[in-house]
């Protein structure tokens, strides 16, 4: 399976750099000099191989120079890549309640009480925190902090995650 661990968004002044936008919980070692990414162009499915040249921080983005990209015109061309991995290629994870996203997509919700409440979409992150989003029977989407006190289980083995929402939460009216 493949995983999205950055994109490029735009060009970055004249010399060729990018902004990278990162989908990754490992930045640093995705993204540092010398590294070399596969990339698919936003457009079809064409891919070819990236190799780092520089990397900096930018506005909670990061700014990537990369090998051969030399202009604003080369840099701009580029709008859209996606840096990808293969999910077998990603570390174990040691501990036992933390997980990759690619694993809690396509996961069942239901309630502690037993209420079906959908399908996980995505995890989304944001600065307060990771949500699940949750895709509910008639399509509705459902927002839910993927904290312990809300989600006290997830098994992937088999393919459920439990929350116990407070009240109000997701009014399932």
């Amino acid at each position: 399976m493949e995983l999205v661990v950055g994109r490029i968004v735009k060009a970055h002044g004249i010399t060729g750099e990018v902004v990278v936008e990162v989908r990754t919980d490992d930045p640093g070692g995705r993204f540092a000099k010398g590294k070399v990414l596969r990339g698919r162009a936003s457009r079809g499915k064409s891919e070819r191989e990236y190799t780092i040249d520089s990397v900096r921080e930018h506005g909670g983005r990061l700014l990537v120079r990369l090998a051969g990209v030399t202009d604003r015109d080369a840099a701009d061309a580029l709008r859209g890549t996606l840096f990808l991995v293969e999910s077998d290629d990603l570390p174990p994870i040691s501990e036992p309640d933390e997980f990759y996203d690619h694993q809690l997509e396509g996961l069942a919700v239901r309630t502690v009480a037993g209420v079906e409440i959908g399908t996980v979409a995505e995890v989304l992150h944001t600065a307060a925190g990771e949500l699940l989003s949750i895709t509910t029977p008639d399509g509705a989407e459902k927002l839910v902090p993927f904290v312990t006190a809300f989600v006290p289980t997830v098994s992937l083995t088999d393919g459920l995650i439990e929350i116990d929402p407070p009240e109000g939460l997701l009014d399932l009216d």
